[in-house]
């Protein structure tokens, strides 16, 4: 009988197949996740890079300046219709406080008259103005990466993103009174698995 069931179970053991172990594969396609960034030239004609690593940017009339990246290719498990599994976060050193500012802007009723019959613009009826005060009140410090810092609120993220794109592009913050100044732009890639890739973009501003 032991010999019975000593047969059995080998027979058991043999029709048994081997479960087969999938391991991720790496990330990007040809097996080193890496990435570039640069500031577009399109956007800021005559931009350069010094010796020391600087971008030198001139103003050129808007306040904006434009980073563009390129990520390697991911594999295709880490590509879900069409869509890679990437993310990319932007964050400087440059904060922009408003500063010794007043203006004034129309104000409307909301059952205002209108120049003219298609109901698209409204006739002010009065002024507001902002003082340093009612600003610094209402606006918190700008960081040139394009988000505020809200020391009173709990919702703040810090940092702007740009998820699922191979290509990323981030506006800048980049007005006159910055002009003589310099800062550093942060970049951080994050791939599948985990792997963080960082970068940083060191800017004078002419």
């Amino acid at each position: 009988m032991s010999r019975l069931l000593l047969i059995l179970s080998i027979l058991l053991l043999a029709s048994c197949s081997k479960e087969e172990i999938y391991l991720n594969p790496y990330p990007c396609l040809d097996g080193d996740c890496s990435n570039f960034f640069e500031i577009d030239p399109l956007v800021s004609p005559g931009v350069y890079q010094d010796e020391n690593g600087y971008f030198h940017i001139e103003h050129q009339g808007y306040n904006y300046f434009t980073i563009q990246g390129q990520l390697d290719e991911l594999h295709p498990d880490y590509v879900i219709n069409g869509v890679p599994l990437v993310e990319t976060i932007y964050d400087s050193n440059y904060w922009v406080w408003i500063d010794s500012l007043t203006f004034t802007v129309p104000l409307y009723s909301v059952l205002s008259f209108f120049t003219s019959g298609d109901w698209q613009n409204p006739i002010p009826v009065g002024n507001l103005t902002y003082t340093i005060t009612n600003m610094a009140l209402n606006f918190p410090p700008l960081n040139i990466a394009g988000y505020s810092y809200n020391p009173d609120s709990e919702d703040n993220i810090l940092g702007t993103f740009s998820k699922y794109n191979l290509n990323p592009r981030q506006q800048i913050f980049f007005d006159t009174q910055m002009v003589g100044d310099t800062a550093s732009v942060f970049i951080k890639t994050i791939y599948p698995q985990d792997i963080e890739i960082e970068k940083q973009i060191k800017v004078i501003f002419e």
